[in-house]
């Protein structure tokens, strides 16, 4: 995919629909007008559109084409619905429009404007043209200047954001929300792939449409059956952002604007705690699972496929080593799987190969991806700093070769290469023509954690360098999910060691990268009914699905990253986080075959990734928003810590009691104030909701028991039953439980 920053012109090229636009707004009629702040509202009736004009004082402004309709149409004002500030019907040729008005209150207010459609008669849409315009002081598209710093990316949020600078208006933050068009999507077999960006000035979302060959082909809107075409928030702030870090904290900020004006979907409860247990009974029994070299035993990547590799083994193995410290007992699979890590290391390179030395010859042993070396370092040190002595002296004479690696490439590296001599194999991607953008934040961490081990100022020093070299990438600079969120933790942790802001700043350009490429709608298109996508992160940076490892690893790099964040956190970036790993521990149950229909499966895999057995507790790689079968690339054994990840960051013990806790949010501090009573403190987005459960112990009866707020207000249960209390509750502050 090509650079979505587009610095624009004034001499912006004219087409047929810019005229027919200029010339409607030249003649659009007010209906209603506002004030929200220093912006004036407007909704304006042209002969062929209804147009929301959202303006600044002698700084032009934005055009956002309501709706639109041929031929004559009677336009009317009429009787708003609660919250709106109006609400406006026109009746055309092609129906009835219904289109409303409202504004979300809150630092960045967000204006939300729906457009409804009830076809006269079966209707076939085409595709439909772009529906934001910039404006100069004059009201005209053409007259304008400015960038567009970030658009929708396949399937994920159908967002667009950058600067109006001439005239200067300030920063614009539009969004669509997909999740209300589900029955349009529905009924005329599209989706909303790639569907909000265009070209300056005609910018914004263009409506799916269809272009049949012949009438047996054609899917028409039903008569009579009102369908949502648009529910779309815009978000304006004036003044210009000083660098991309502003330029980034700006996005964060007016994407969290529009995230609160949304519908959220429910999550469910989930037991990870069994499902954790049935992963493991599956690890030691399956024998897809494992494979036998040198007398130690490797996870297979795949179901009964794939060579073993350091990635796949340190995934499980420190997966493993949590849920151990969690039950309070190691497991035997981890100290099994560790016995055979020394095989993977070189002495002649000083690190971690990829594979094992007898690795087959279908196998390049020499090449390497390049987060590929870094990853299983990362696990490697997190055994180290939680006191394996084996671990440490593992970690520390493998990093040598990494760091000449790291020096070798000067901190931006490619997607693939020879491990022996640096020769580059792939040198960067075909959707993008960059390389692995995002390693410098994995390697940084890396380094971090061999300064914690050894206090070595080396270590600091690299990680420095490797996330300043970074600079300048934006939006630009994922490359794969997880990585960039272990590079918005290392740049957190930089913040916390050296006390330079401009860390913590630089946190925001990883944050905006990665929330670009959420999925922050439901989909229920084709298959995609079956499972949730809300919040999914795309694993790659032109995947065209969701991964299950990179959503539980970025899950784990987040925890780090807020646990280091501290008050002086960016208030919208401390709320997308929880609010994406809230989701996470409801989204992530689909993975799992058990949980889908079979038709929801894909009967073949990638080949040489084996095949899908439902009756394994291990996950599938793939979902997708567009209703493709999942499990299309594999059933991966490299994701099955997922579930030790969650159910040891989700369920927590309390001893000397008969029940224990669930919290769908990071519990920051816990302290027992009484044999009976319990302090929590939560770290969630200011005005987000948490669950907690409290869930009887076996052979235990569930006491009375009290939940307030630190005010002493009590909370009532949200849902009760013999196993289980639930209690909705404010995800930011301390709560009190007591109990009889």
């Amino acid at each position: 995919m090509a650079d979505q920053r587009v610095k624009t012109r004034r001499d912006v090229l004219l087409t047929p629909e810019l005229v027919r636009v200029r010339t409607d707004l030249a003649a659009a009629a007010p209906i209603a007008s506002h004030k929200v702040g220093d912006l004036s509202v407007e909704l304006a009736a042209g002969a062929e559109a209804l147009w929301l004009l959202v303006r600044r004082a002698k700084a032009g402004g934005i055009a956002l084409r309501a709706a639109a309709w041929p031929g004559e149409a009677k336009v009317r004002r009429v009787k708003r619905a609660e919250g709106e500030l109006a609400r406006v019907h026109v009746d055309s040729a092609i129906g009835a429009h219904e289109v409303g008005l409202a504004v979300h209150s809150g630092p960045l207010p967000c204006l939300r404007l729906v457009s409804a459609l009830r076809p006269s008669a079966p209707l076939l849409l085409p595709h439909g043209p772009r529906d934001l315009f910039p404006l100069d002081a004059k009201g005209d598209p053409l007259g304008t200047g400015g960038t567009v710093e970030a658009v929708q990316r396949g399937l994920n949020a159908g967002l667009l954001y950058g600067e109006l600078t001439d005239p200067a208006f300030g920063s614009y933050f539009y969004f669509q929300d997909f999740t209300a068009l589900n029955p349009y999507f529905r009924a005329t077999g599209t989706n909303p792939d790639a569907a909000v960006g265009g070209s300056w000035p005609e910018l914004g979302f263009r409506l799916p449409g269809q272009a049949p060959h012949t009438a047996d082909e054609a899917a028409p809107l039903a008569s009579g059956v009102t369908y949502t075409l648009s529910d779309a928030r815009l978000v304006v702030r004036d003044g210009a952002p000083a660098d991309e870090r502003d330029s980034a904290r700006r996005f964060l900020q007016m994407l969290g604007a529009a995230y609160r004006s949304l519908s959220l979907p429910p999550t469910e409860y989930r037991d990870w705690r069994q499902r954790a247990e049935r992963t493991a009974r599956h690890l030691a029994a399956a024998p897809e699972a494992t494979v036998c070299h040198y007398g130690h035993r490797y996870v297979r990547p795949y179901t009964d496929a794939e060579y073993p590799d350091a990635m796949v083994q340190m995934s499980i193995i420190q997966a493993l080593h949590d849920w151990g410290k969690w039950r309070g007992e190691v497991h035997p699979l981890e100290d099994e799987f560790k016995a055979g890590l020394g095989k993977f290391y070189d002495p002649k390179l000083e690190t971690l190969r990829r594979y094992l030395p007898n690795v087959g010859d279908d196998k390049d042993e020499d090449a390497v991806d390049s987060w590929y070396l870094y990853h299983p370092l990362l696990n490697l040190g997190k055994l180290a700093l939680d006191g394996d002595r084996a671990a440490r002296r593992l970690f520390l004479k493998s990093l040598p070769y990494p760091i000449r690696a790291a020096r070798h490439f000067a901190y931006k590296w490619p997607i693939q290469y020879k491990i022996t001599d640096f020769s580059v194999i792939t040198e960067s991607a075909g959707a993008d023509g960059r390389g692995q953008t995002d390693v410098g934040g994995v390697y940084a961490w890396v380094m971090l954690e061999a300064f914690e081990l050894t206090d070595e100022k080396r270590y600091l020093d690299e990680a420095c360098a490797a996330i300043d070299a970074a600079v300048g990438l934006g939006f630009d600079i994922n490359y794969q999910a997880n990585l960039t969120a272990w590079g918005a933790a290392a740049c957190m942790r930089l913040w916390r060691i050296t006390g330079r802001a401009v860390y913590r700043e630089q946190s925001y350009v990883y944050l905006a990268s990665f929330f670009h490429h959420t999925e922050i709608w439901e989909s229920e298109i084709g298959l995609a009914v079956h499972h949730r996508n809300f919040l999914g992160a795309t694993c790659l940076q032109d995947a065209p699905y969701m991964a299950i490892y990179e959503c539980f690893d970025s899950f784990a790099a987040f925890e780090h990253y807020l646990a280091d964040s501290g008050p002086d956190l960016e208030p919208a970036a401390r709320m997308l986080i929880s609010e994406y790993c809230r989701y996470a521990l409801d989204r992530a149950w689909y993975y799992y075959p058990d949980a889908l229909p079979a038709e929801a499966v894909s009967d073949e895999q990638r080949p040489g990734n084996g095949h899908v057995d439902p009756a394994l507790s291990f996950p599938l790689e793939d979902l997708y928003a567009d209703g493709q079968p999942a499990g299309q690339v594999g059933q991966e054994i490299y994701g099955a810590g997922a579930a030790f990840i969650f159910a040891t960051r989700a369920f927590h013990r309390v001893e000397d009691a008969p029940f224990d806790l669930h919290c769908d949010h990071f519990v920051r501090a816990v302290e027992r104030m009484g044999p009976a009573r319990l302090s929590l403190r939560l770290d969630g987005g200011e005005g987000c909701t948490a669950r907690i459960g409290v869930i009887r112990k076996n052979r235990r009866k569930l006491p009375a028991l009290r939940v307030a707020a630190a005010d002493g207000d009590a909370i009532r249960p949200d849902g009760t039953s013999a196993d289980r209390l639930d209690f909705l509750v404010p995800a930011s502050g301390s709560l009190v439980l007591s109990w009889d």
